[in-house]
């Protein structure tokens, strides 16, 4: 179970249909099999500008948070929700996408830059510091090819997954959930250390198939 020091989970991703379960979405479909493992829905809150959801109780309650707000003003419903429910900073992690990592990898840091990410900058922005924790999920880039990077990154963020990458991305989501619910103030660095050199077995891929 979560630790007091673990309070609010984040998933980053453009609210809407047409986004739903696009490459810029991956934090909110980690979110959405969080809640499914669970058993919460998610309602709507106005004050908090985003869905959310709990589960847990006491010190162990957790809440799960998706800003409606679009990626770029990602910040204005994460710091809603850290002043109304009074979490400090390193009570929260934020899950969000990353082209500069292939498809696979994942990255854990306690702190950082945005790394050119509008979701991250907004947040930066609105709590006035880089000192959160962010999980970044591999997404991979639009091209191998520098020059073509840039006029293909809106196409590649905003498209689906194909049905052979989505076999992959369900055992990173899987892993990435073991991983969060183990989470507690002593085992951090354990945690970070985990999921920075995690490599999906080329063998569990054909249990899905």
């Amino acid at each position: 179970m979560f630790s007091d020091d673990l309070k609010l989970i984040v998933g980053l991703g453009n609210p809407g249909a047409e986004y739903h379960k696009t490459r810029h979405n991956i934090g909110f479909m980690v979110l959405e099999e969080i809640a499914r493992k669970n058993n919460c829905s998610f309602r709507e809150s106005k004050k908090l500008f985003g869905r959310t959801c709990e589960y847990g109780s006491g010190i162990e309650k957790t809440r799960l948070l998706m800003p409606n707000t679009y990626m770029n003003e990602s910040g204005k419903s994460v710091r809603s929700a850290k002043d109304w429910f009074n979490f400090e900073n390193h009570q929260l992690i934020v899950l969000v996408d990353d082209m500069d990592l292939p498809l696979g990898k994942i990255r854990v840091r306690s702190k950082g830059s945005s790394g050119g990410h509008n979701g991250l900058k907004s947040i930066i922005n609105h709590l006035g510091t880089a000192e959160f924790k962010r999980l970044k999920i591999g997404i991979g880039p639009p091209s191998d090819l520098q020059k073509e990077r840039k006029s293909k990154t809106v196409s590649h963020v905003l498209g689906r997954f194909s049905k052979e990458e989505f076999i992959l991305l369900n055992l990173i989501i899987q892993e990435i959930i073991s991983c969060i619910d183990s989470i507690t103030s002593n085992n951090w660095e354990k945690i970070t250390t985990r999921l920075n050199s995690y490599k999906p077995e080329i063998s569990s891929l054909y249990e899905y198939e």
